[in-house]
């Protein structure tokens, strides 16, 4: 094989594996021009983005980005690596390492200069979730503690009333038993969904179904401290793709915050939770869980869906509000919060229909 086929057969492997990289591969000169890409770069940003700013491209941006590594690069010769985000095409934005390096000329000038980006979202959202998991149990192990010490009390009833064939006693030990089952269920799901993304098991329901069978788990539970839960579903609502266990979790925390919040305020002689679903407008529907317990502070309302932010002190954990606004972002809604001190709180989740539009007339 001649010189000629030898340098041709380097070419052609040196940009296959300049290709086949799972990353982005740029070159760029000193005005940020973009001299080359490689494929990967090409497939995600388009054909024909040589010749133009880099920051135009990966940022959708006019202006050079106020931390460039390339930049840096130019003035000092030297290889730097940051953090940055990155616009895709389709509106997304990824987490990316950027690395740059010094391409020299024959008399050691920077001519041009070769930036590298790997994409870290995945690795940095595993990390948070282990983090998240870890402070979870950490911080629920006393509340966990409590519930079992309740379940083993329980149970000795229970079977001090079967001992002594006492029904009235057996059933206050089952009582007993039904509340801490229900406890450590509701901190058990909710980290789990704290903890992990979960891709939503999307099927054709009715939104007033959910809402009804979430409402009746806690009538009881509302009953017994005194307040009044009030059901008002529109059964006109259509069907719509949700993920139920998701969704009655997201009103079930709503709910339970509303009851606590309720229990706590001494302001008032009679309480309220209202649990709604109804249209919103011609393309969406809506849940609404509302309270005339005592509402929030600005600082309350402000960290609201903040991990492990708890208005509750030692009775809260801070996870349950953190569930609702992973689920609503998992059905691409929105949560509206209507707050005023002293007259209570409503929560307003919005969602769209599957059919896009209604005449509801």
């Amino acid at each position: 094989m001649n010189c000629s086929n030898n340098s041709e057969l380097m070419d052609l492997t040196f940009k296959s594996i300049i290709d086949a990289l799972p990353c982005y591969i740029m070159i760029q000169d000193q005005d940020f021009n973009i001299l080359f890409v490689n494929q990967k770069l090409k497939n995600d940003f388009g054909d024909d983005i040589t010749g133009l700013h880099c920051y135009s491209v990966l940022k959708g941006s006019h202006h050079q980005c106020a931390v460039c590594p390339v930049g840096k690069t130019f003035k000092d010769k030297k290889v730097h690596i940051i953090e940055e985000t990155i616009h895709l095409s389709d509106g997304s934005i990824i987490e990316m390492i950027a690395y740059s390096a010094p391409l020299f000329d024959a008399v050691g000038n920077v001519k041009a200069c070769i930036k590298l980006l790997v994409g870290v979202g995945a690795i940095k959202d595993s990390h948070r979730e282990l983090v998240t998991l870890g402070q979870s149990i950490a911080l629920l192990s006393h509340d966990i503690k409590n519930i079992l010490e309740g379940l083993q009390g329980g149970a000795y009833v229970v079977e001090e009333g079967i001992k002594d064939k006492d029904m009235e006693l057996s059933n206050r030990g089952w009582d007993i038993v039904k509340k801490n089952i229900t406890e450590i269920t509701g901190i058990t799901q909710n980290i789990l969904y704290s903890a992990k993304e979960r891709k939503p098991k999307m099927k054709a329901v009715s939104p007033m179904d959910v809402a009804r069978q979430t409402g009746q788990l806690f009538a009881e539970k509302a009953s017994s401290m005194g307040i009044q839960l009030l059901l008002q579903l529109n059964p006109k609502v259509p069907l719509v793709k949700l993920d139920s266990t998701g969704i009655s979790r997201m009103l079930g925390n709503l709910i339970w915050n509303s009851l606590q919040a309720c229990f706590k305020d001494t302001d008032k002689s009679k309480h309220m939770v209202y649990v709604r679903v109804d249209y919103y407008d011609n393309c969406h529907f809506m849940y609404e869980v509302e309270d005339n317990a005592s509402g929030m502070d600005k600082i309350t309302r402000k960290n609201l869906f903040k991990e492990f932010f708890s208005s509750k002190g030692d009775s809260g954990t801070g996870l349950g509000l953190m569930v609702v606004e992973r689920i609503i972002r998992n059905h691409h809604g929105r949560i509206e919060v209507l707050t005023k001190p002293g007259k209570g709180s409503l929560f307003r989740i919005i969602f769209r229909l599957d059919n896009k539009k209604l005449d509801l007339k």
